[in-house]
């Protein structure tokens, strides 16, 4: 045999091994960072490695998200449109919901149908606002939407993205089944009114989700093509504007409790997911002087928020409102994390304000109809990854909520107990 075959066939055999032993670049190449607005897209990139290297905490935590995604495989799309009768005074492309609060206080006649006039039963959730609405609907469309993205973008699984695909184009986007940008008939009460500005919540709660869900898409999912993509943004752009000028949206950012901080979040959300990153830093910076000064006390804690009949749900709640819109003023260079007001007030301040309850050390004696202590774990997981000394200890602590903690693979706090209104 000449030497050259000779040579051939030893680096013939080189090569074979070097591809056994050293995998190839392609094998490892890492995923796009998504430009999402409240998860840290470069965060999600990195867990994302880890899993791909075996990390077997990250594994354990990646079988609960899954396992939520393959709950949705099997169910939807839901369309605005598929409610028994159109909002009042609208289109049946409207979102409708119903005063979660707001209880009949006569019989039921054939002149009275209703039963009418209604009267407020505060934290006391009327059945009827699960019927005949688009809001059970709408919470199954932002909660899959970011559950199925997620699951598809650390386990590149196809049908997880095209699932997600097909739930955000049937609700938002398909010309038949399309929702109209506004939230003109949110909580409407019947007999009274059409809709109420305080509706604005029923979004402004959880949307942020599917902005950060179709932000992942964006970086290369299977089924949601480019024309997608600029639908989505002109959709969103629209409900940017209406949230910004019309007069509910300026009434609901007035609010001085939960609703003015959840306002704020998604109005800085929309903001920069649309492009206007003038008005998203604007709005966190605005919101020192505007909602944590007044909304939260010298000791941490919240008065407005105390003052309800579900007090510790109220009082998470609206941090989970404050830590997303800390998460959004990251990208935008501001650290509300670090702001104090002039009497000392702070998100670290109102999140240590939980945390003897949050970890079951004393019991929160506050009025509350259904405490959970798992209400609290996102926020003070949040405020330990923001540097809160007091949070990092006590995340051992913390209960486990339903479904598990997915805050290593979806650092964004939730709402973990149920949201009434």
């Amino acid at each position: 045999m000449s030497a050259r075959p000779r040579l051939g066939v030893v680096l013939a055999a080189v090569v074979a091994l070097t591809a056994a032993v050293v995998p190839s670049a392609a094998a490892h190449t890492a995923p796009k960072v998504p430009r999402t607005a409240v998860l840290d897209g470069a965060r999600l990139q990195q867990t994302k490695a880890g899993l791909d290297h075996g990390d077997p905490r990250l594994k354990r935590t990646l079988k609960d998200l899954t396992g939520r995604a393959d709950n949705w495989l099997d169910q939807g799309p839901w369309t605005v449109v598929d409610k028994p009768k159109p909002a009042p005074g609208g289109d049946v492309h409207d979102y409708l919901s119903q005063a979660p609060y707001w209880w009949p206080s006569q019989p039921t006649t054939a002149d009275n149908p209703w039963g009418c006039p209604y009267v407020q039963r505060d934290g006391q959730r009327n059945p009827e606002v699960d019927t005949g609405t688009d809001r059970q609907d709408v919470e199954k469309v932002f909660d899959s939407a970011y559950d199925l993205s997620l699951a598809w973008y650390y386990t590149g699984k196809k049908q997880y993205a095209e699932k997600a695909a097909t739930v955000l184009r049937t609700w938002f986007l398909a010309p038949d089944t399309r929702m109209n940008p506004n939230l003109n008939h949110g909580q409407f009460i019947p007999c009274k009114y059409d809709g109420r500005a305080i509706g604005i919540i029923d979004f402004s709660q959880s949307y942020t989700s599917v902005l950060d869900a179709i932000a992942i898409l964006e970086t290369g999912a299977p089924g949601w093509s480019r024309s997608d993509r600029t639908a989505m943004r002109a959709w969103n752009t629209d409900f940017r504007d209406w949230l910004a000028n019309s007069a509910f949206g300026k009434e609901e950012g007035a609010a001085k409790n939960n609703h003015g901080t959840f306002y704020d979040m998604l109005l800085a959300a929309l903001a920069y997911a649309t492009g206007d990153n003038d008005l998203a830093r604007r709005t966190v910076l605005d919101a020192r002087a505007l909602r944590i000064d007044p909304q939260i006390a010298a000791d941490g804690s919240q008065p407005q928020e105390l003052a309800r009949t579900r007090s510790w749900h109220y009082s998470t709640f609206d941090l989970v409102a404050y830590t997303r819109l800390a998460a959004i003023g990251r990208h935008l260079g501001v650290n509300l994390w670090s702001y104090q007001g002039p009497d000392g007030q702070s998100l670290f301040k109102a999140v240590d304000y939980l945390l003897p309850a949050a970890t079951g050390a004393e019991p929160w004696t506050h009025p509350e109809l259904e405490f959970h202590r798992f209400a609290a774990s996102d926020v003070v997981h949040a405020a330990a990854d923001a540097g809160d000394r007091a949070a990092k200890a006590a995340v051992p602590k913390l209960e486990t909520p339903p479904g598990g903690d997915l805050w290593a693979l979806r650092p964004a706090a939730e709402q973990l107990d149920s949201i009434a209104g």
